[in-house]
Protein backbone atom coordinates (compact mmCIF):
# COMPACT_ATOMS: atom_id res chain seq x y z
CA UNK A 1 0.00 0.00 0.00
CA UNK A 2 2.92 2.11 0.98
CA UNK A 3 4.87 1.39 -2.54
CA UNK A 4 1.31 2.47 -4.22
CA UNK A 5 1.19 6.03 -2.58
CA UNK A 6 4.40 6.71 -3.57
CA UNK A 7 3.67 5.62 -7.12
CA UNK A 8 0.35 7.77 -7.51
CA UNK A 9 2.54 10.44 -4.94
CA UNK A 10 5.25 10.66 -8.26
CA UNK A 11 2.48 10.60 -10.93
CA UNK A 12 1.11 13.67 -10.12
CA UNK A 13 1.62 16.87 -11.83
CA UNK A 14 4.47 19.55 -9.99
CA UNK A 15 2.57 22.65 -9.42
CA UNK A 16 3.72 25.45 -12.13
CA UNK A 17 5.94 27.74 -10.70
CA UNK A 18 5.38 31.33 -9.62
CA UNK A 19 7.54 32.82 -12.40
CA UNK A 20 6.19 30.79 -14.93
CA UNK A 21 2.64 31.72 -14.60
CA UNK A 22 3.86 35.52 -13.62
CA UNK A 23 5.27 35.66 -17.49
CA UNK A 24 2.37 34.14 -19.30
CA UNK A 25 -0.15 36.39 -17.03
CA UNK A 26 2.21 39.04 -18.06
CA UNK A 27 2.06 38.34 -22.09
CA UNK A 28 -1.39 37.66 -21.46
CA UNK A 29 -1.81 40.68 -20.39
CA UNK A 30 0.37 42.12 -23.44
CA UNK A 31 -1.86 40.18 -26.02
CA UNK A 32 -5.12 41.02 -24.47
CA UNK A 33 -4.02 44.93 -24.30
CA UNK A 34 -2.72 45.05 -28.04
CA UNK A 35 -5.76 42.63 -29.57
CA UNK A 36 -8.48 44.86 -27.39
CA UNK A 37 -8.22 48.29 -26.98
CA UNK A 38 -4.56 49.33 -28.19
CA UNK A 39 -5.56 47.53 -31.82
CA UNK A 40 -9.47 48.87 -31.54
CA UNK A 41 -7.64 52.43 -31.02
CA UNK A 42 -5.17 52.23 -34.23
CA UNK A 43 -7.88 50.84 -37.07
CA UNK A 44 -10.38 53.33 -35.27
CA UNK A 45 -8.01 56.28 -36.13
CA UNK A 46 -7.07 54.50 -39.52
CA UNK A 47 -10.23 53.96 -40.67
CA UNK A 48 -10.99 58.05 -39.55
CA UNK A 49 -8.08 58.90 -41.67
CA UNK A 50 -9.52 56.57 -44.65
CA UNK A 51 -12.59 58.71 -44.20
CA UNK A 52 -11.41 62.46 -44.31
CA UNK A 53 -11.23 62.97 -48.16
CA UNK A 54 -14.53 61.29 -48.19
CA UNK A 55 -15.57 63.81 -45.42
CA UNK A 56 -13.75 66.85 -46.93
CA UNK A 57 -15.39 66.17 -50.56
CA UNK A 58 -19.20 66.12 -49.07
CA UNK A 59 -18.68 69.21 -46.72
CA UNK A 60 -17.23 70.89 -50.01
CA UNK A 61 -20.34 69.83 -51.69
CA UNK A 62 -22.50 71.73 -49.12
CA UNK A 63 -20.33 74.90 -49.54
CA UNK A 64 -20.90 78.24 -51.97
CA UNK A 65 -17.70 78.61 -54.11
CA UNK A 66 -17.03 82.22 -52.53
CA UNK A 67 -16.49 80.28 -49.15
CA UNK A 68 -14.92 77.23 -50.36
CA UNK A 69 -12.30 80.11 -52.39
CA UNK A 70 -11.82 81.53 -48.97
CA UNK A 71 -11.26 79.06 -46.60
CA UNK A 72 -10.75 75.26 -46.66
CA UNK A 73 -13.64 72.67 -45.44
CA UNK A 74 -12.82 72.13 -42.24
CA UNK A 75 -13.96 75.76 -40.91
CA UNK A 76 -17.50 74.69 -41.29
CA UNK A 77 -17.43 73.18 -38.35
CA UNK A 78 -16.89 76.51 -36.76
CA UNK A 79 -19.21 78.05 -38.69
CA UNK A 80 -22.05 75.45 -39.80
CA UNK A 81 -24.10 78.65 -41.61
CA UNK A 82 -21.66 77.54 -44.77
CA UNK A 83 -23.61 74.75 -45.43
CA UNK A 84 -25.91 74.58 -48.54
CA UNK A 85 -27.89 72.55 -50.90
CA UNK A 86 -27.60 75.40 -53.41
CA UNK A 87 -24.83 73.88 -55.18
CA UNK A 88 -27.04 70.27 -55.43
CA UNK A 89 -30.27 72.02 -56.70
CA UNK A 90 -27.91 74.01 -59.41
CA UNK A 91 -26.42 70.84 -60.57
CA UNK A 92 -29.19 68.76 -60.82
CA UNK A 93 -31.18 71.38 -62.78
CA UNK A 94 -28.63 71.14 -65.18
CA UNK A 95 -29.81 69.28 -67.57
CA UNK A 96 -26.63 67.79 -69.59
CA UNK A 97 -26.11 65.90 -65.81
CA UNK A 98 -30.04 64.84 -65.73
CA UNK A 99 -29.16 62.92 -68.31
CA UNK A 100 -25.70 61.57 -67.56
CA UNK A 101 -27.16 60.11 -64.78
CA UNK A 102 -30.01 58.30 -66.65
CA UNK A 103 -27.42 57.20 -68.99
CA UNK A 104 -25.19 55.86 -66.67
CA UNK A 105 -28.57 53.68 -64.95
CA UNK A 106 -29.45 52.87 -68.06
CA UNK A 107 -25.17 51.44 -69.17
CA UNK A 108 -24.61 50.09 -65.82
CA UNK A 109 -27.39 48.42 -64.91
CA UNK A 110 -27.89 45.88 -68.08
CA UNK A 111 -23.73 45.42 -68.58
CA UNK A 112 -24.12 44.06 -64.95
CA UNK A 113 -27.36 41.84 -65.23
CA UNK A 114 -26.13 40.41 -68.46
CA UNK A 115 -22.53 39.97 -67.31
CA UNK A 116 -24.23 37.95 -64.09
CA UNK A 117 -26.61 35.74 -66.13
CA UNK A 118 -23.95 34.67 -68.76
CA UNK A 119 -21.47 34.35 -66.87
CA UNK A 120 -23.14 32.44 -64.09
CA UNK A 121 -24.60 29.89 -67.42
CA UNK A 122 -21.22 29.67 -68.93
CA UNK A 123 -19.66 29.02 -65.02
CA UNK A 124 -22.17 26.42 -64.96
CA UNK A 125 -21.46 24.40 -68.49
CA UNK A 126 -17.68 24.75 -67.82
CA UNK A 127 -17.65 23.15 -64.13
CA UNK A 128 -20.38 20.29 -64.37
CA UNK A 129 -21.66 20.00 -68.17
CA UNK A 130 -19.39 17.51 -70.59
CA UNK A 131 -18.64 19.36 -74.36
CA UNK A 132 -16.27 18.59 -77.04
CA UNK A 133 -13.22 20.61 -76.28
CA UNK A 134 -14.33 21.78 -73.09
CA UNK A 135 -10.96 22.18 -71.30
CA UNK A 136 -10.00 24.26 -74.48
CA UNK A 137 -12.22 26.79 -74.01
CA UNK A 138 -11.68 27.59 -70.51
CA UNK A 139 -8.44 27.91 -71.18
CA UNK A 140 -9.47 30.73 -74.03
CA UNK A 141 -11.63 32.17 -71.81
CA UNK A 142 -8.84 32.46 -68.99
CA UNK A 143 -5.98 33.86 -72.00
CA UNK A 144 -8.93 36.66 -72.33
CA UNK A 145 -8.27 37.75 -68.71
CA UNK A 146 -5.21 39.06 -69.90
CA UNK A 147 -5.92 41.03 -72.70
CA UNK A 148 -6.10 44.93 -71.77
CA UNK A 149 -8.86 47.20 -72.77
CA UNK A 150 -6.71 49.89 -74.31
CA UNK A 151 -5.77 46.93 -76.77
CA UNK A 152 -9.44 46.55 -78.24
CA UNK A 153 -10.30 50.43 -78.58
CA UNK A 154 -9.50 51.58 -81.68
CA UNK A 155 -10.49 48.07 -83.38
CA UNK A 156 -13.99 47.31 -81.54
CA UNK A 157 -14.23 51.43 -82.22
CA UNK A 158 -13.97 50.28 -86.66
CA UNK A 159 -16.37 47.71 -85.77
CA UNK A 160 -18.94 50.00 -84.17
CA UNK A 161 -18.57 52.16 -86.50
CA UNK A 162 -19.35 49.78 -89.47
CA UNK A 163 -22.32 48.53 -87.41
CA UNK A 164 -23.62 51.75 -86.25
CA UNK A 165 -23.12 51.17 -82.68
CA UNK A 166 -20.50 53.75 -82.18
CA UNK A 167 -21.67 56.66 -79.61
CA UNK A 168 -24.63 54.48 -78.23
CA UNK A 169 -25.56 53.42 -75.25
CA UNK A 170 -25.85 49.82 -76.57
CA UNK A 171 -22.47 49.74 -77.73
CA UNK A 172 -20.72 50.54 -74.47
CA UNK A 173 -23.00 48.05 -72.58
CA UNK A 174 -21.77 45.22 -75.11
CA UNK A 175 -18.04 46.56 -74.92
CA UNK A 176 -18.50 45.89 -70.85
CA UNK A 177 -20.20 42.82 -71.21
CA UNK A 178 -17.52 41.78 -73.43
CA UNK A 179 -14.71 42.68 -71.38
CA UNK A 180 -16.89 41.71 -68.01
CA UNK A 181 -17.60 37.80 -68.82
CA UNK A 182 -13.84 36.35 -68.94
CA UNK A 183 -13.50 37.27 -65.24
CA UNK A 184 -17.34 36.18 -64.41
CA UNK A 185 -16.87 33.00 -66.15
CA UNK A 186 -13.18 32.03 -64.05
CA UNK A 187 -14.77 33.43 -61.47
CA UNK A 188 -18.31 31.30 -60.89
CA UNK A 189 -16.83 28.29 -62.59
CA UNK A 190 -14.29 27.53 -59.91
CA UNK A 191 -16.64 28.59 -57.47
CA UNK A 192 -19.34 26.27 -58.90
CA UNK A 193 -16.59 23.11 -59.26
CA UNK A 194 -16.70 23.68 -55.48
CA UNK A 195 -20.24 22.13 -55.00
CA UNK A 196 -20.14 18.28 -53.97
CA UNK A 197 -20.94 16.38 -57.12
CA UNK A 198 -23.42 13.56 -55.09
CA UNK A 199 -25.80 17.32 -54.33
CA UNK A 200 -26.21 17.18 -58.31
CA UNK A 201 -26.41 13.53 -58.95
CA UNK A 202 -29.35 13.70 -55.84
CA UNK A 203 -31.25 16.43 -58.02
CA UNK A 204 -31.05 14.50 -61.62
CA UNK A 205 -32.02 11.25 -59.84
CA UNK A 206 -35.25 12.77 -58.80
CA UNK A 207 -35.57 14.24 -62.89
CA UNK A 208 -34.37 17.38 -62.31
CA UNK A 209 -33.14 19.21 -65.73
CA UNK A 210 -29.95 20.78 -66.58
CA UNK A 211 -31.68 24.71 -66.43
CA UNK A 212 -33.73 23.48 -63.24
CA UNK A 213 -30.88 21.83 -61.52
CA UNK A 214 -29.07 25.54 -62.05
CA UNK A 215 -32.02 27.52 -60.96
CA UNK A 216 -32.82 25.27 -57.64
CA UNK A 217 -29.68 24.00 -56.36
CA UNK A 218 -26.61 25.41 -58.05
CA UNK A 219 -27.79 29.52 -57.78
CA UNK A 220 -28.55 29.61 -54.30
CA UNK A 221 -25.42 27.58 -53.24
CA UNK A 222 -23.59 30.41 -55.53
CA UNK A 223 -25.30 33.27 -54.17
CA UNK A 224 -22.10 34.77 -52.21
CA UNK A 225 -19.86 34.39 -55.19
CA UNK A 226 -22.66 36.03 -57.55
CA UNK A 227 -23.17 38.99 -55.40
CA UNK A 228 -19.33 39.44 -55.25
CA UNK A 229 -18.94 39.52 -59.55
CA UNK A 230 -22.64 41.67 -59.41
CA UNK A 231 -20.55 43.98 -57.24
CA UNK A 232 -17.24 44.17 -58.72
CA UNK A 233 -19.34 44.51 -62.52
CA UNK A 234 -21.53 47.33 -61.09
CA UNK A 235 -18.39 48.93 -59.44
CA UNK A 236 -15.79 48.90 -62.59
CA UNK A 237 -18.94 50.09 -65.17
CA UNK A 238 -20.53 52.73 -62.68
CA UNK A 239 -16.60 54.67 -62.26
CA UNK A 240 -15.27 53.64 -66.02
CA UNK A 241 -14.59 56.94 -67.88
CA UNK A 242 -12.00 55.42 -70.39
CA UNK A 243 -14.53 53.21 -72.48
CA UNK A 244 -16.96 56.14 -72.10
CA UNK A 245 -15.18 58.58 -73.21
CA UNK A 246 -14.27 56.50 -76.59
CA UNK A 247 -17.97 54.95 -77.25
CA UNK A 248 -19.96 57.39 -76.24
CA UNK A 249 -20.98 61.01 -77.63
CA UNK A 250 -22.78 64.26 -75.89
CA UNK A 251 -26.37 62.71 -75.76
CA UNK A 252 -24.83 58.95 -74.33
CA UNK A 253 -22.52 60.48 -71.67
CA UNK A 254 -22.44 58.83 -68.15
CA UNK A 255 -21.78 61.13 -65.09
CA UNK A 256 -18.38 60.72 -65.32
CA UNK A 257 -17.95 62.05 -68.72
CA UNK A 258 -20.22 64.79 -68.27
CA UNK A 259 -18.33 65.97 -64.95
CA UNK A 260 -15.44 66.07 -66.88
CA UNK A 261 -17.41 68.03 -69.88
CA UNK A 262 -18.51 70.65 -67.17
CA UNK A 263 -15.05 71.26 -65.62
CA UNK A 264 -13.44 71.75 -69.16
CA UNK A 265 -16.36 74.01 -70.35
CA UNK A 266 -16.18 76.17 -67.05
CA UNK A 267 -12.82 75.84 -66.14
CA UNK A 268 -11.97 74.61 -62.41
CA UNK A 269 -15.36 74.78 -60.84
CA UNK A 270 -15.48 73.07 -57.95
CA UNK A 271 -18.84 73.76 -57.30
CA UNK A 272 -19.93 71.83 -60.14
CA UNK A 273 -16.86 68.81 -59.37
CA UNK A 274 -17.89 68.56 -55.77
CA UNK A 275 -21.13 67.88 -55.46
CA UNK A 276 -21.41 65.47 -58.95
CA UNK A 277 -18.19 63.44 -57.97
CA UNK A 278 -19.96 62.85 -54.14
CA UNK A 279 -22.96 61.72 -56.03
CA UNK A 280 -20.76 59.31 -58.66
CA UNK A 281 -19.33 58.40 -55.71
CA UNK A 282 -22.36 57.49 -53.00
CA UNK A 283 -24.02 55.21 -55.03
CA UNK A 284 -21.27 52.16 -55.85
CA UNK A 285 -20.62 53.05 -52.10
CA UNK A 286 -24.62 52.46 -51.30
CA UNK A 287 -24.35 48.95 -53.58
CA UNK A 288 -21.54 47.92 -51.25
CA UNK A 289 -22.91 48.24 -48.02
CA UNK A 290 -26.44 46.72 -48.85
CA UNK A 291 -24.70 43.63 -50.39
CA UNK A 292 -21.32 43.77 -48.04
CA UNK A 293 -22.56 40.02 -46.44
CA UNK A 294 -22.75 38.24 -49.39
CA UNK A 295 -19.05 39.92 -50.41
CA UNK A 296 -17.83 39.03 -48.02
CA UNK A 297 -18.86 35.34 -47.92
CA UNK A 298 -18.23 35.45 -51.35
CA UNK A 299 -14.47 36.44 -51.27
CA UNK A 300 -14.13 33.71 -48.19
CA UNK A 301 -15.95 31.01 -50.32
CA UNK A 302 -13.66 28.24 -50.91
CA UNK A 303 -11.26 29.39 -47.91
CA UNK A 304 -12.28 26.65 -45.54
CA UNK A 305 -12.79 22.86 -46.22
Amino acid sequence: MTTDAGSVTKAAPPPASSSVQGRRSLGARLVGAVSGGVLRVFLIVVGLFWLVPTIGLLISSLRTPEDMGESGWWTVFSEPSQLTFESYRSLLENPDIQDSLVNTVLITVPATILVVVIGSLAGYAFAWMEFPGRDWWFLLVVGLLVVPVQVALIPIAELFGKLGLFGTVFGVILFHVGFGLPFAVFLLRNFFAEIPRELLEAARLDGAGELRLFARVVMPLGGPAIASLGIFQFLWVWNDMLVALVFTKSGTQPITVALQTQVRQFGNNVDVLAPGAFISMVVPLVVFFAFQRQFVSGVMAGAVK
